[in-house]
């Protein structure tokens, strides 16, 4: 049985048309461009915490296991197995985005086309003897079964007889678990194990492992995170989204950063969009020593502008556990809905990451997004001044975007010319008094 411990984790996605800004959603950098990810909605008010916990498990049923460090002894109540397209959505409507503009007829009246925006597609206890328990100092506080889940929470005195524990209830526990198990054994947390139970997970008639749901009350605003990097043979992303009610979220215990946004790019990168953005945000993770959080998207969940998704339902925050929505919100409603919605994307291990991500909400509601933008030229035969004049500026224009997209992703600018063709701009360089009298 192999466990996935409290590998909280990440994602990008699609989405339908929506009249918003001008200009065209082309694409989208979903969670499914990254490996080894995982995601995780936090619900955050006062000391008030609902968690719902996504994975991307392969393999076989019975060898699913979920272990979470937790500060109290849930009761059942306070558990629910919650509905995997909630976190889709998430995804959908806070990913990484692309936008289009087409350039008008210089030779008409100046102006820029404006078009409505369009959507292209992108983003295992309860079995234990009890005398066994005692003696390793684990108490078996609770069980439950919960949907296609089987759930213990488990307390303990030594880290050491926990992992014991758990190796003789069939958990294929990593070899430094119980130093990664023992910084929660002694804060007093308790852990939440969960594995399938098959027999459920049958009658339930889902393919695919339904996220958990865990609500309750903690002073701290945190994840735990080290022991999803107890059994990791590499990096592995996380996408954290935070809904709260007051304001943007970052960690407090590591630096948190913009993604680099609000760029053109050459026209290519829209059918190779997945790629400039994995590549983008590998640099940036690079440039910032592995170890800052980034942050895709901050907006009030009341609009979105482009929308690369309808912002959430009423009905799908509460899902999610925004219990403070009202019933008759309203969407249009001058700031928006007391919801904000912040896009965190983490690559970590044990070496950059040591500490559990803590967060702290601010009061900034400033929206951002990560967007980038291409711009579609003019190719029309005019001869007039104004389309000389614009064939002018869209050389130098095509050079920034190529040292922008070089910049932002470390692709060599010959694979960049190359893949532009002949939209490349010469290599030889602009003599310096043609600018001088523009």
């Amino acid at each position: 049985m192999r466990t996935a411990a409290c590998a909280l984790a990440v994602a990008l996605t699609a989405a339908a048309p929506a009249h918003a800004f001008c200009g065209f959603f082309v694409g989208k950098a979903d969670s499914q461009l990254f490996n080894k990810s995982s995601q995780v909605a936090i619900v955050r008010d006062g000391n008030r915490t609902v968690i719902t916990m996504g994975n991307d498990f392969k393999g076989e049923m019975d060898e699913f296991a979920l272990v979470v460090p937790v500060p109290s002894v849930l009761t059942r109540e306070q558990i629910h197995v919650g509905e995997r397209r909630l976190l889709e959505r998430l995804d959908a409507y806070s990913a990484p985005r692309l936008v289009e503009y087409t350039d008008g007829d210089p030779c008409m009246i100046a102006r820029r086309s404006v078009w409505p925006m369009a959507v292209a597609p992108a983003t295992k206890m309860r079995d234990v003897a009890a005398g066994t328990a005692n003696v390793l100092g684990v108490t078996v506080e609770a069980a439950y079964t919960v949907g296609e889940y089987d759930i213990v929470l488990l307390s303990a005195t030594q880290s050491q007889g926990l992992e014991i524990w758990l190796r003789q209830s069939g958990y294929r526990i990593p070899a430094p678990a119980a130093a990664a198990l023992a910084p929660y054994v002694r804060q007093q947390m308790k852990f939440f194990v969960a594995r399938v139970n098959l027999k459920e997970q049958r009658k339930s008639g889902y393919q695919e492992l339904r996220p958990i749901q865990i609500a309750f009350e903690s002073p701290k605003f945190m994840l735990p995170i080290r022991l999803g990097m107890a059994n990791a043979d590499g990096p592995q992303d996380l996408i954290v989204y935070a809904l709260t009610r007051d304001g943007r979220v970052e960690s407090s215990n590591y630096q948190t950063v913009k993604i680099p946004s609000d760029v053109e790019v050459p026209e290519f990168v829209q059918k190779e969009f997945g790629e400039f953005y994995k590549e983008t945000f590998a640099k940036s993770w690079r440039e910032h020593g592995r170890r800052a959080v980034a942050t895709e998207y901050v907006w009030n969940m009341g609009f979105c502008d482009p929308c690369a998704a309808p912002p959430l339902s009423t009905d799908e925050l509460r899902q999610l556990g925004v219990f403070w929505v009202p019933d008759d919100i309203s969407r249009t409603a001058p700031g928006g809905v007391p919801v904000t919605l912040t896009r965190l994307h983490l690559r970590y291990d044990a070496e950059h990451f040591p500490e559990d991500l803590m967060f702290q909400e601010t009061g900034y509601q400033q929206n951002f997004q990560g967007r980038y933008v291409i711009r579609h030229p003019w190719r029309g035969n005019g001869s007039c001044s104004g389309a000389s004049a614009y064939r002018e500026q869209l050389v130098e224009r095509r050079r920034k975007e190529a040292e922008t997209l070089a910049s932002l992703t470390g692709w060599e600018m010959s694979r960049i010319h190359q893949r532009m063709g002949e939209d490349a701009p010469s290599q030889e360089e602009m003599p310096w008094w043609r600018k001088l009298w523009r």
